[in-house]
C-alpha cells in the first residue's frame, strides 16, 4: 500500500489526514451530492491525474444515475510551486449541455485550474456547474473561486497521497502527508 508514516523510509511523508478520515469524509460527500442532484443528469468531471483516486472512490458512495468523464489539467508539472498558467491535455469526450456537471479535484490552492475548467465547461451550456475537492488551500487562492462541496481545509503545505504527487511521486499512499523539504 505504499510508505506508511512512522515506517523505515526516512523521507517518508508525515501524517496530516488519516485513511479512515478521508474514507469517512468521501463516504459524508457522496451522500450529500446524491441527495443534492437527486432527479438531475448529473456529470461528474474529475481533473486527472491527483484527482483520480478521489473520484474513483467518490463516485461509489453517490447512488443515483450519473455519467463520469475525465479531464486533464496541470498548474504544475513537476514543480511544487504553480507555474502560473495551467497546461490542459484531454478534454471532455461527452456533451454536457443541459446536465448539471460536478468537477472534481485533488486541491484547490491557487485556484488557476479549478477557475478555467469552470470557464471552459459553462461554454458548454450545461444546466449548472459545482466543483468539489478533497482538499482546499485558502492560503494559497490567487483567483476567486467557488468550491461548492470540500473535503478539508488545509494549512499551505506542500502534500502528498490519496493521487497527489511530488513529481510523480506518492499518489499511491492511501493518506495525505505533507512533504518534508
Amino acid at each position: 500500500m505504499g510508505v506508511t508514516p512512522g515506517g523505515a523510509d526516512p523521507q517518508a511523508p508525515a501524517l496530516l489526514i488519516t485513511v479512515e478520515a478521508i474514507q469517512r469524509r468521501v463516504g459524508e460527500l457522496g451522500q450529500q451530492l446524491t441527495t443534492d442532484y437527486s432527479g438531475r443528469r448529473l456529470v461528474v468531471v474529475g481533473v486527472l491525474t491527483g484527482a483520480l483516486v478521489f473520484v474513483a472512490d467518490l463516485i461509489r458512495h453517490i447512488r443515483l444515475p450519473m455519467e463520469l468523464d475525465l479531464v486533464e489539467a496541470s498548474s504544475y508539472g513537476d514543480a511544487t510551486r504553480p507555474r502560473g498558467d495551467v497546461e490542459l491535455g484531454r478534454w471532455l469526450s461527452r456533451p454536457v449541455e443541459g446536465k448539471s456537471v460536478l468537477i472534481v479535484e485533488d486541491i484547490v490552492d491557487t485556484g488557476a485550474t479549478l477557475s478555467d475548467v469552470r470557464g471552459l465547461i459553462l461554454g458548454m451550456g450545461p444546466r449548472d456547474v459545482a466543483a468539489c475537492a478533497l482538499l482546499d488551500k485558502p492560503a494559497r487562492r490567487a483567483k476567486s473561486v467557488t468550491l461548492e462541496y470540500c473535503g478539508f481545509v488545509i494549512e499551505d503545505h506542500f502534500v502528498v497521497g490519496y493521487g497527489l504527487d511530488r513529481a510523480g511521486l506518492y499518489r499511491n499512499l492511501p493518506y495525505i502527508g505533507v512533504v518534508q523539504s
